[in-house]
């Protein structure tokens, strides 16, 4: 069995001597006894002290599971999976991190067998250690053990227990040690090594797993070291297990578990979650109000000292109305008022330095870090609105809208565009008629007083409105001031000439139509409203008389007719006429006013009814042979249907040939008398009658078409009727036909004449042949170039040379052509003239020019397409020319007059 043994005293620090002292005095064994086998746990509650923090994946304790039958397979679990997990071997690991309060925690260990789901349970109560305050070793209590499960050897008939182990207590190591290092812990020992030869190791997290090496073994001696400081922020504690094999490499001993806690010390600062934290609190707030709460956290154990942090208000700016407006909670970091008197409207914002402070905020070891708290003050409506003045004015024309005639102006100290800024505005009298209203401006928070209904001059000149204004929010409680703010507005009504205006608009008149020219019809006039303008009297005209029926008379509105009224007009609807007059007056700036006159048109009987269709057919045998017609009558009731239709006396053929019959008050029915009637078109007059009082009639002829029918009823022959008289439709349609055929004939002509006259207007007096001056060369081929071709390049010589003037005949020389004469002698200008021949030169050329017989007249057309067998002016490479220009003299070009001053200029003044 393991023991654990004290290091010789020269090499082991104070702290492995403590807990060697404390291991060395408590048993390490516990016998063996025998008793009757009984599978389950070995008792119903396990009581364990483990250390107060716990963290995720920490070995707690073994627990032991009793077995008669070796080969039993046992599953473990936990009546708190999200905080204890237990293990198939049966160790409990923390599976997450957390602190143990002081109460003990208690869970239920289940084990279940697998095959026979027979289920044992387990109640556990942890413990949480004291905190390590460094005394004896002899104060270390040891943790109780779990027995061992019960094995059957295999060489062996009866059941032996095994042996219990204790459970070793933790280590407790404190971090960030300075050495000298390897620095021994403890030694471990087995009561076997005195029989055989042993050796030790240790396995887990910091001995061969990552982070490897911090915890190393002798392997003969069994001294535990650790190579390198710890540091508690990182890992906080360290499960290892020690073995013991001999040389063989045979396990003698079952492996002991090993917890090595990291002490805490207080090596890290407190830091703030926000270097800048941001609250607010509404202005006037009373003492005790909540502000905010500011968080900072500590690396160190938070159970310990080292992480117990304080805070406190190190500085508030600005220090008005006073210099401690707030406190905090010292625990919480709670931030709270503690004085009245907060203004928004004086101090808008403060801004405070927050300490936090660990080892409970001992100024003398614990460490501290600072931040800002911004804590806005906020608005709340503690101003009402105040008018600038206590009477507004302003003016507005008659009968305009929408036009804003005064602006109202208010103050308020409370922040702008909020509720408890903005301003409400609302007539409290003068305005009975609700002809004013009062908008809001968003930006300005101006009341804009605003005419919404047309004001009359001659009613009212002037308005006194009482306005108040108010905000959109209540005032806070407790404020003294009132809600409101009033004031008076003076509104004066500006006079404008207004428009006439007609009484009655529409005025109607009743007339029966008929009435002749000039009839006086009715009497139309108008009223201005202006009573308070000295104005001349109204002068009227006419602006819309669809018929030119009506007339008005431009001073006294009388209107008489100017042609005859007629209800059947088509400028008539529903037996309404409607005209528009124009009432003006000589106002700045002159107004007018429109009226309508409605003349509603009585009917009279002056329209006789007519026969529709005008045209029918019928067979010319008896039957069937009836056609029905129907009386048509512009006029109205009583002076239009029943009508009376009858055939006239003259001529006798008409009542022999043809019967009518009324087979209703406008319908008729007409056919024939006879039996046979020849086929053709016939002229039937019908003598129609009204019913109006005096009677109307006419005479309407119908033209009944006569034609061969089949049995039923249908004409056969009608092209041959057709043919033989054409309609009036036919012949228009004719006619048109041969109007548009005569007119596209004549522009044909005027089109062919314009060409004509185009194509004389470009030939030319000579023959195109022989004129090549303007003549457009076409050369669609280019070819290769002047070497490839094939050209007779004697044709671009002069015309003398290739044709000589005597060969050509007189009659074939062309207009242009230069005439046979001797050709003058030109003076020819020397080699290297001097400066002062040029004028010689020029005057000796005018006179050659002036005399030579073939030169044109100057105002006649000048042709330069020919230049004549050779030039008469020298090459100009004879021109020579002074590099320096200074060897001639250009003084000379003076005297040549104004033209030549600026080549003078140039080139002649010396240097300049």
């Amino acid at each position: 069995m393991f023991r654990i043994a004290g290091a010789p005293p020269r090499i082991l620090p104070p702290l492995a001597l403590m807990l060697l002292a404390a291991l060395q005095q408590a048993p390490i064994k516990a016998t063996c006894e025998d008793m009757s086998c009984k599978t389950g746990f070995p008792e119903d509650v396990h009581s364990a002290v483990v250390s107060r923090s716990v963290h995720g994946g920490q070995p707690l304790l073994n627990v032991r599971f009793r077995s008669c039958d070796g080969n039993k397979k046992i599953h473990f679990g936990s009546s708190e999976p999200g905080d204890f997990r237990v293990g198939e071997d049966g160790v409990v690991y923390a599976e997450r991190s957390f602190q143990l309060s002081a109460e003990p925690t208690e869970f239920v260990v289940s084990a279940q067998d697998k095959e026979t789901q027979e289920e044992w349970q387990m109640r556990v109560k942890l413990t949480p250690e004291p905190a390590f305050t460094g005394t004896s070793a002899k104060d270390q209590k040891k943790i109780e053990d779990i027995v061992f499960p019960w094995q059957q050897h295999k060489h062996s008939s009866h059941l032996k227990r095994q042996k219990r182990d204790w459970v070793i207590p933790p280590i407790n190591l404190p971090e960030n040690s300075r050495g000298p290092f390897p620095q021994e812990l403890v030694r471990i020992r087995s009561d076997r090594d005195k029989s055989l030869s042993l050796r030790y190791s240790v396995t887990g997290p910091g001995a061969d797993q990552p982070p490897t090496g911090i915890f190393i073994i002798n392997p003969i001696s069994g001294q535990l070291s650790v190579t390198k400081p710890l540091d508690r922020e990182q890992i906080a504690s360290f499960h290892l297990r020690a073995h013991a094999v001999d040389v063989n490499g045979n396990q003698v001993e079952n492996p002991i578990d090993i917890v090595i806690n990291v002490i805490d010390m207080n090596d890290n600062r407190p830091e703030f979650l926000h270097q800048v934290w941001n609250g607010t609190v509404p202005e006037g707030s009373k003492p005790g109000t909540y502000v905010m709460t500011v968080t900072a956290i500590d690396a160190d154990d938070p159970n310990a000292q080292n992480g117990m942090l304080r805070y406190r208000i190190l500085s508030q700016a600005p220090s008005s109305p006073s210099p401690n407006m707030f406190t905090i909670n010292n625990e919480t970091g709670d931030i709270i008022t503690v004085a009245a008197g907060l203004d928004r409207e004086k101090v808008q914002q403060y801004t405070l330095i927050i300490q936090a402070t660990d080892m409970e905020g001992n100024p003398t070891y614990g460490l501290s870090n600072t931040a800002t708290a911004v804590i806005t003050v906020t608005d709340v409506n503690d101003n009402p609105p105040e008018f600038t003045a206590m009477t507004f004015y302003g003016e507005v024309p008659e009968n305009r809208v929408d036009v804003i005639v005064a602006n109202l102006t208010v103050t308020d100290k409370d922040q702008p565009h909020t509720p408890a800024w903005n301003a409400l505005y609302r007539m409290t009298g003068g305005d009975p008629t609700g002809r004013f209203t009062i908008l809001t401006d968003p930006n300005s928070n101006d009341g804009l007083v605003t005419v919404v209904k047309p004001i009359d001059f001659e009613t009212n000149r002037m308005f006194v409105l009482t306005v108040a204004a108010e905000n959109q929010v209540p005032l806070a409680k407790g404020i003294q001031h009132p809600p409101q703010s009033t004031a008076t507005v003076s509104i004066t009504v500006i006079d404008v000439n207004e428009s006439p205006y007609f009484v009655p608009n529409p005025k109607l008149v009743r007339q029966e139509e008929g009435l002749l020219a000039g009839s006086t019809l009715t009497t139309f006039t108008a009223q201005d409203p202006d009573r308070y303008m000295q104005q001349t009297s109204l002068r009227y005209s006419k602006l819309s008389d669809p018929a030119n029926w009506l007339k008005i008379d431009p001073v006294n509105g009388q209107i008489t007719t100017t042609a005859v009224l007629d209800r059947e007009s088509i400028y008539v609807q529903n037996n309404m006429y409607n005209a528009t007059f124009l009432a003006s007056d000589n106002g700045i700036p002159p107004m007018s006013g429109t009226g309508t006159l409605q003349i509603y048109l009585l009917d009279i009987n002056d329209n006789a009814p007519q026969v529709n269709p005008k045209e029918a057919t019928t067979c010319e045998t008896l039957q069937p042979n009836a056609i029905n017609i129907t009386a048509v009558d512009p006029d109205i009731d009583p002076n239009a249907g029943p009508f009376a239709f009858e055939l006239p006396d003259v001529p006798p053929s008409i009542k022999r040939n043809w019967t009518i019959v009324r087979i209703s008050g406008d319908h008729a029915q007409l056919s024939l008398r006879i039996r046979f009637l020849e086929a053709g078109i016939y002229d039937v007059p019908i003598l129609i009658t009204d019913s109006g009082n005096p009677h109307a009639s006419s005479t309407s002829v119908l033209k009944v078409k006569v034609c061969q029918c089949d049995i039923n009823g249908d004409c056969t022959d009608v092209d041959r009727i057709v043919g033989a008289g054409l309609g009036t439709g036919a012949i228009i349609a004719i006619l048109l036909c041969i109007i548009i055929l005569l007119i596209l004939v004549l522009m044909f002509v005027v089109w062919m004449k314009r060409r004509d006259k185009e194509r004389q207007a470009k030939q030319l007096l000579i023959d195109p042949e022989d004129d090549v001056r303007d003549n457009i060369l076409k050369y669609d081929e280019e070819g290769g170039g002047e070497e490839d071709q094939d050209y007779d390049l004697s044709q671009l010589q002069q015309p003398d040379t290739v044709e000589p003037d005597a060969i050509k005949p007189v009659g074939v020389r062309r207009l242009d052509e230069r005439p046979i004469h001797a050709e003058p002698q030109y003076p020819v200008r020397s080699a290297a003239p001097h400066p002062g021949d040029i004028g010689d030169f020029i005057n000796e050329g005018l006179k050659a020019a002036d005399n030579d017989p073939t030169a044109p007249p100057y105002d006649s057309l000048l042709v330069f397409d020919y230049e004549g067998s050779g030039s008469t002016a020298g090459s100009l490479s004879s021109l020579n020319s002074s590099s320096s220009g200074g060897e001639q003299d250009y003084d000379y070009l003076n005297d040549w007059g104004p033209r030549f001053k600026k080549l003078a200029d140039m080139y002649g003044g010396g240097d300049d």
